[in-house]
C-alpha cells in the first residue's frame, strides 16, 4: 500500500507574514530620538532668528528722542494757505539721496535745470543754441539744442564759493547728465539728482527736500515750476522760466541775493524776503504801466 502525501496550504503567505511582522523596538526608539532631536534644534534656531530680527528692528528704527531726529513744524505762508512739511527728518538715515556734508555748517542751493539754467528743444534746430547733446532715450538717439541762460557761468562760479551746489532736475538722467557735463566743465556742481529722485504727486514730479539729507534751515531751491517745491514752498526761490530771452537778468539778480544771505540764520527767512521784494517790484511795475 502506497502512502498518499497530502500538501497543506499555509493559512498565511510569506508576504503576508512579512507585512504583519512587528517592527523592532530598538529601531522605533532610535527614530523617535532622532526626530525629537531635530525638533529641539529647529525650536532653538527659531528662537535665535527671532532674537536677531528683534535686534535689527531696534537698530533700524529711529528713536524720537535721539539728537538726529527733528520734527518739522507746519509752516504757514502769508497767503493764509497751510502747507504741511514732512513730519520728520532723521539726519542719521543712510538712505538719503545725498551723501553726508563734510562741513555741517555749509548751506545748500538746489538748482533746477530746464527753464532755470538752460533752455533746450529737440529737432528741428533753432536759430540760436550753445551746444547739442544726443541722448539715447528708449533706444532712440535724439538731438537736443541747448541755450544757456544769460549769466549762468558767472552765477555758478559765484555761488559755488560759499554754498554746496546741487542740480535737482525732473529730467531723465540720460539727457540731463549730458547737458550738465557740457554746462559744468569746471566741476562747480557738487551733486546731481535726476527724475528718479523725485516723487510723483497728482501726476506731477515733486522735489521733496526732506528726502535728500540736508537741514531745511540751511537749504533753498531755485526753480521756475511751483509744482517742483510743492512740499516745501517756504524753501523756494521762484524764477521766471527762461525760453531764450537774450535780455534775461534773473541769474544776475540771484548772484547779489545769495551774496547777502550769510546774515540769515534760517535760509527760509531769506527766501521769504526775496519773494516779498520780488512781489513788491512786480506790483510797482504794474502800477507804473497802468499810470
Amino acid at each position: 500500500m502506497v502512502a498518499r502525501i497530502t500538501k497543506r496550504t499555509p493559512t498565511k503567505t510569506i508576504k503576508s507574514h512579512r507585512r504583519h511582522r512587528k517592527k523592532s523596538p530598538t529601531k522605533t526608539a532610535t527614530a523617535a530620538t532622532i526626530i525629537s532631536s531635530i525638533n529641539r534644534s529647529l525650536c532653538t534656531c527659531k528662537r535665535r532668528i527671532a532674537k536677531l530680527f528683534s535686534k535689527l528692528v531696534r537698530i533700524s528704527t529711529p528713536n524720537r528722542k535721539s539728537s538726529g531726529y527733528k520734527l518739522l513744524k507746519t509752516q504757514q505762508r502769508e497767503s493764509g494757505v497751510h502747507f504741511l512739511a514732512p513730519k520728520a527728518l532723521f539726519f542719521e538715515k543712510e538712505s538719503y539721496a545725498l551723501p553726508r556734508l563734510i562741513s555741517p555748517d555749509k548751506r545748500t542751493i538746489f538748482l533746477d535745470l530746464d527753464e532755470t539754467l538752460i533752455h533746450s528743444k529737440p529737432d528741428p534746430p533753432p536759430k540760436r543754441f550753445d551746444f547739442i547733446v544726443r541722448p539715447r532715450i528708449d533706444g532712440e538717439m535724439m538731438n537736443f539744442y541747448v541755450l544757456k541762460r544769460p549769466g549762468v557761468d558767472a552765477f555758478l562760479e559765484s555761488i559755488s564759493e560759499k554754498y554746496e551746489v546741487v542740480v535737482f532736475t525732473a529730467g531723465l538722467k540720460e539727457y540731463a547728465s549730458l547737458v550738465l557735463d557740457r554746462l559744468d566743465k569746471k566741476g562747480l556742481i557738487s551733486h546731481r539728482l535726476y527724475r528718479d529722485s523725485c516723487k510723483q504727486f497728482d501726476g506731477k514730479f515733486v522735489k521733496d527736500l526732506s528726502e535728500v539729507g540736508r537741514d531745511l534751515k540751511k537749504a533753498v531751491i531755485v526753480d521756475d515750476n511751483p509744482n517742483a517745491y510743492h512740499f516745501q514752498p517756504e524753501n523756494a526761490i521762484p524764477v521766471k522760466p527762461f525760453t531764450g530771452d537774450n535780455c534775461d537778468v534773473e541769474l544776475l539778480k540771484l548772484i547779489d541775493f545769495f551774496q547777502g544771505c550769510q546774515s540769515y540764520v534760517d535760509m527760509r527767512d531769506a527766501a521769504k524776503d526775496f519773494v516779498s521784494s520780488k512781489e513788491f517790484v512786480g506790483e510797482r511795475s504794474i502800477s507804473a504801466e497802468a499810470a
